[in-house]
């Protein structure tokens, strides 16, 4: 078992984490948070696919000062 700490927390924060804690069936307060950390830490989506209907990108012949 690994060493265990307190936080303390307000009533509004802790009701959150119980929230998330349900949500993502968590079955401790440490388990929710790691799954908080994971999810924040995890590198954003790309946009590439998002708008499909996006036509490709294409230089403009006069968009260069040489």
């Amino acid at each position: 078992m690994s060493p265990r700490t307190s936080i303390q927390l307000d009533r509004e924060t802790k009701e959150i984490l119980d929230m998330i804690k349900r949500e993502k069936k968590a079955k401790t307060y440490s388990e929710a948070i790691r799954l908080l950390a994971r999810d924040a830490m995890r590198l954003e989506t790309s946009e590439l696919g998002t708008l499909p209907k996006l036509a490709p990108f294409r230089r403009d012949k006069h968009d260069r000062l040489d």
